[in-house]
């Protein structure tokens, strides 16, 4: 940094030599405590004063209306309304929130190129704090610590400027010494949304502005350690551990240092003494064999630090944790204390609908909870270093992290998808590496005691360059215990040394093979791949696949954790997860920010079905008369695991067993079973590894891992025709078809089905008639599915009849209709009723394509029932939703649920809730009566309840502009195409997952009363 007045400036806002004023270096995040009983209690410090809580707030549209001097003593703003701090300004009233994706918030609006910024729309927050100095602070020295303030701002204490400081997610920190006072101090922050840093600010996310981490003051002792570096790592055989602790005090003191190792049970495992010399002092130990550190088993030590003076005094004590573990790269594999390890990922924004990324550590505790028992085994903190705590829990839970720096400049380089970085930054830009490489500082210093953190990362999508480069080359230096990750490499390989690793996004599964098989030099990671857009993450198994197949893929972390929606209400006052544009922010990109495998108010979506199964590390394969278990934990075996085989015979429990099985990590098992003879049916043979205990994480009981087998026993043919009269009454417009409590009708003129009545109720509130058609996803509306396949639109809404028959045989009747469509002459489809005099009508659609047209989104029967028929209970692969391509960890399982939740209530209303493998389903009422759908043996359908048809959803960008609920909308499909996932602009689903529209296709399922 040069040297530089203390006398602030506005031009700093704009000059990237400028990025901190007055700021103290970064150091460790480690808490400290006046004496051993309150380090090892872990609880607040009594030297932190937390200055959270209501402040003075005024806001400004731009630098040109603040209250430029309301730092003075003497400036008054006892009338200034309070505001929360953490938080968001855009969040309190103050402005509005912005959402945008890849393009500059200002694009259109300002002309301007880095460094400058817009002048005429920058908000200013002024923030000011009285507070009484602490008694325990009196004739200390006192420090304030900013843990996050986005992007810009200064502060002055008392009215004397104390510093400036950019990088919204690192923290910034200031001596007040000299000017605080004993009794009242008024602190004055004056926060911008824009400065320099806002150009490497160009994430994927919501644009807010404020203090929106915690602010705190704090003193320390005379003794104390200003930085802490803890390496605790493994010899060769990956046994015994080394351990070095490295000490930089605040000033050049004299101390002893006395060292202490806790094992994880809190005993004594060795010690050292050290004498501090110029403020320095470094400790080693060797320890001896050690339990290791890793997701799987999160073994932490503590490494307990005694500062005394010179009489021997203790002045200032530590409690570290810290794992031993060791990360390397060694013959191209990416190694965990010497085992190839396999990253089960997910990227994850800080963010809750209520306070944007202002999070509490509840949130952060539910969000690891959560990855924990959907078995995701790795984090990456995109694109900026998250909190302090979060890498705490990921210590002591068991996550693997990639920690990103605050760098992303996407605009700067790619246009509407072009790569064109003619003023890219930071690129080669020599003047703008000191404000990037204090960035990679300030992260590295406070996070790299952590042992979750196995990757450091340069950043995301800023191109590449000599700037980058440097950064990876610092990291490498400074830490050689990790290894340092940058996709954007990808795009310009002079610079390919910056990235250990091969890194992409959203490569397609044939492009990794492709790489893996053409002699790689570098592992291969997919730091963002399953674009979780809306109803997606089909064909991840294709992903999940590749670890097996090749050794050096390690890997992948779907984009993205939680949806990014703020909580919002309607014109009625309605809460609702709003989206970008929702809050008149231009430009925008609209719901793009509606990514996650969670819903934004923490609520699992139904991806989470697949994930947790495809991310399974031990699997289970059963079969008829046997269980293999395949251990695939690098180190954990299954001793706190119990197995639970369980036999369903259509749906129903037969019989289930429960026992202990000893699978070490790295093998497998083979189980005999011993199964009664069985009557005929079909079977689902389910194996499940349950928690033996409650951990951290999930409760006992909790199911790790799963797998299924089904098949069926034969049973004895019998005659399975009805008896019974049916009376048929051909009419001029009609045909009548009744029996013995049932009554059918069908028309010539409607040319369908238009009354089915079961002991009086009618179920058929409007007609059946083909479909062609689902409500468009997020991942067909970024293949311009509508554009390309809208004629399927068409012809599921209007359709030509040309023939009806009836054929009368011996015990059954059967009423055709033969469609024709105007998007093609060979297009037919054929839809008989067969009716039985039991009253089961058996429906069966024939489908005769035409390979000219474009692939058919569905071939289905689609008809309305009423409302009141509400209640649904299936026997299908479920519980959760699932299709063709993301029904791998579906279940056959028979369950219950209202049809008003049977959509998933994605973002922006469309195609959800279905289920494959349907053998039946009853929709009845509140009586238990209704219809019952039942696929024909051997022949299970997809089947699809909503209170709402697909071209209401077509039509409706957010739930509440949907209509009123008057009818529930049943849809029989032989087959419909998978929701896809590699990404959301313009990958296709996988050919095996589409349907051809040259394909002719049969299916049929039968109508029965549900009930008595």
């Amino acid at each position: 940094m040069p040297t530089l007045s203390r006398q602030p400036s506005l031009d700093w806002l704009s000059d990237v030599s400028v990025f901190r004023v007055g700021r103290l270096d970064a150091h460790s995040d480690h808490r400290y405590y006046r004496t051993l009983a309150e380090a090892e209690a872990q609880g607040p410090m009594d030297m932190r004063h937390s200055l959270n809580g209501d402040w003075k707030f005024s806001y400004a549209v731009n630098p040109a209306g603040r209250a430029a001097e309301f730092y003075r003593t003497d400036y008054s703003t006892d009338s200034w309304a309070d505001i929360r701090v953490p938080g968001h300004i855009q969040l309190q009233g103050y402005g509005s929130p912005q959402y945008v994706n890849t393009m500059y918030p200002w694009d259109g609006l300002s002309g301007v190129r880095p460094p400058e910024i817009p002048q005429d729309s920058n908000p200013v927050g002024s923030y000011v704090k009285i507070f009484e100095l602490p008694a325990g602070m009196s004739g200390q020295p006192v420090y304030i610590s900013f843990q996050g303030v986005e992007s810009a701002f200064y502060v002055w204490l008392n009215g004397e400027f104390i510093g400036y400081s950019e990088d919204s997610f690192t923290p910034a920190e200031f001596d007040l010494t000299p000017y605080i006072v004993g009794g009242s101090n008024k602190l004055a922050v004056e926060v911008y949304q824009r400065s320099t840093g806002s150009w490497l600010e160009d994430q994927d996310f919501w644009r807010f502005s404020g203090i929106f981490r915690e602010v705190y003051l704090y003193t320390v002792p005379k003794l104390h350690v200003r930085d802490l570096q803890v390496s605790a790592t493994l010899d060769d055989a990956y046994r015994e551990g080394m351990l070095e602790v490295g000490l930089d005090m605040l000033g050049s003191v004299s101390a002893d240092i006395l060292l202490e190792l806790r094992d994880p049970d809190g005993c004594k495992v060795a010690s050292a003494r050290e004498a501090v010399r110029n403020g320095r002092a470094v400790l080693k130990l060797a320890v001896g064999e050690v339990r290791l550190w890793s997701a799987e088993t999160p073994h932490l030590y503590q490494v307990v630090i005694s500062v005394m003076d010179e009489e021997g005094s203790v002045k200032e004590v530590i409690v570290q944790k810290t794992g031993f573990r060791r990360f390397e790269l060694k013959n191209k594999l990416m190694l965990l204390n010497g085992k190839r390890v396999v990253f089960k990922g997910v990227n994850r924004h800080e963010f809750n609908c209520r306070t944007g990324r202002s999070i509490t550590r509840e949130d952060m505790l539910a969000d690891i909870v959560l990855m924990k028992q959907k078995n995701i085994n790795a984090v990456r903190t995109s694109h900026y270093p998250n909190q302090s705590l979060w890498y705490e829990l990921c210590d002591e839970y068991g996550l693997y992290v990639i920690d990103e720096m605050n760098l992303e400049s996407h605009g700067s380089w790619q246009k509407l998808g072009a790569v064109e970085p003619s003023w890219n930054v930071p690129g080669d830009k020599a003047e703008w590496e000191a404000i990037v490489m204090d960035r990679a500082v300030s992260m590295l210093e406070r996070d790299k005691n952590h042992p979750s953190v196995l990757i450091w990362s340069c950043g995301n999508e800023s191109y590449a360059g000599e700037v980058i480069l440097n950064v990876s080359n610092y990291f490498r230096k400074t830490d050689p215990s990790r290894l340092v990750h940058y996709e954007g490499v990808f795009h310009s390989r002079k610079f390919d040394a910056a990235s250990d690793m091969e890194s992409r996004m959203y490569a397609k599964p044939a492009d990794i093979a492709e790489y893996l098989e053409n002699d790689p030099q570098k592992p291969y990671i997919s730091c963002e791949y399953m674009h979780a857009m809306g109803n997606s993450l089909g064909g991840m198994h294709k992903y999940v696949e590749l670890e097996d197949a090749y050794p050096l893929y390690q890997g992948g972390f779907i984009w993205d954790f939680l949806d990014q929606a703020l909580l919002a209400k309607d014109r009625y006052g309605r809460e609702y997860l709003a989206y970008g544009g929702d809050f008149g922010d231009r430009p925008t990109d609209y719901s793009f920010c509606g990514n996650g495998i969670v819903f934004a108010d923490r609520k699992p979506t139904p991806k989470l079905q697949e994930v947790k199964f495809l991310y399974q590390n031990i699997r289970l394969q059963p079969d008829r008369e046997s269980v293999t278990v395949v251990n695939g934990n690098l180190f954990a075996g299954t001793d706190g695991l119990a197995l639970v085989v369980a036999l369903y015979r259509e749906g129903e429990p037969i019989f289930s067993i429960r026992q202990d099985i000893a699978v070490a990590a790295g093998s497998r098992q083979h189980i005999p079973l011993a199964l009664q003879e069985l009557a005929g049916g079909e079977y689902s043979l389910q194996a499940s590894l349950v928690l033996k205990q409650p951990t951290l994480w999930a409760k006992a009981g909790h199911e790790v891992s799963f797998g299924e087998h089904i098949f069926t026993v034969d049973a004895k043919e019998e005659d399975a025709q009805p008896a019974g009269e049916l009376r048929v009454v051909e009419g001029d417009v009609n045909i009548g078809v009744s029996g013995n409590g049932f009554t059918a009708l069908f028309s010539k003129q409607a040319h369908s089905l238009v009354s089915l009545r079961y002991g009086g109720r009618e179920m058929i509130a409007v007609p059946p008639s083909p479909l062609f058609w689902r409500a468009t996803t997020d991942n067909d509306k970024g293949t311009a599915l509508g554009f390309g396949a809208g004629l399927w639109y068409a012809a599921s809404l209007a359709r030509k009849c040309e023939a009806v028959t009836l054929e009368r045989e011996a015990g059954r009747v059967t009423v055709s209709f033969d469609y024709m469509f105007s998007i093609s002459k060979k297009l037919r489809t054929r839809i008989a009723y067969t009716v039985l005099p039991d009253g089961s009508i058996t429906v069966r659609t024939s489908y005769k394509g035409d390979a000219s047209l474009p692939d058919v989104p569905i071939v289905a029967v689609s008809f309305k029932m009423a409302a009141e028929y509400g209640e649904s209970e299936w026997l299908a692969m479920g519980q959760e939703e699932n299709y063709a391509d993301r029904a791998f960890g579906a279940r056959l399982s028979r369950f219950k649920r209202k049809v008003a939740d049977m959509p998933t209530p994605y973002l922006v209303p469309q195609e959800s809730g279905s289920r494959t493998g349907v053998r039946w389903v009853n929709i009845t009422d509140g009586r238990g009566l209704g219809l019952k759908i039942s696929a024909v043996p051997a022949a299970p359908l997809e089947c699809t309840l909503s209170p709402h048809t697909a071209f209401e959803l077509e039509h409706a960008a957010h739930a509440y502009e949907l209509p009123p609920v008057h009818y529930t909308v049943v849809t029989v499909a032989g087959r419909q195409m998978g929701v896809g996932g590699d990404d959301s602009w313009g990958a296709p689903v996988h050919p095996e997952y589409r349907i051809p529209a040259g394909d002719d296709l049969e299916f049929a399922f039968v109508l029965a009363p549900a009930g008595k």
